[in-house]
């Protein structure tokens, strides 16, 4: 019973350390993942927008899936509206 008391306090120390040693780098982290993401969709829809992608046969693929976080990436972009002249999501 003592035992168990004093593994439970090392994990809860040990998680709390954890915790407060990567609390200072979670922005940093979820803002170069959002970044990353956003250099994806880029790749993926940029056949569509006139660019042209070397990878567009691969990409392909991924559009149908992709097509669900398209609307929130062109407003983070800076795009009013959607830059695809055939499809219109606002």
């Amino acid at each position: 019973m003592r035992l168990e008391k004093i593994k439970r306090l090392f994990r809860d120390a040990s998680q709390f350390a954890e915790e407060a040693y990567n609390a200072p780098f979670r922005a940093a982290v979820a803002r170069a993942r959002r970044e990353q993401d956003d250099l994806f969709m880029l790749l993926i829809f940029s056949e569509m927008m006139g660019v042209p992608n070397p990878a567009s046969y691969y990409t392909l693929e991924l559009q149908p899936i992709m097509l669900e976080k398209f609307h929130d990436w062109h407003k983070r972009m800076g795009m009013p509206h959607s830059p695809l002249d055939q499809f219109k999501c606002c």
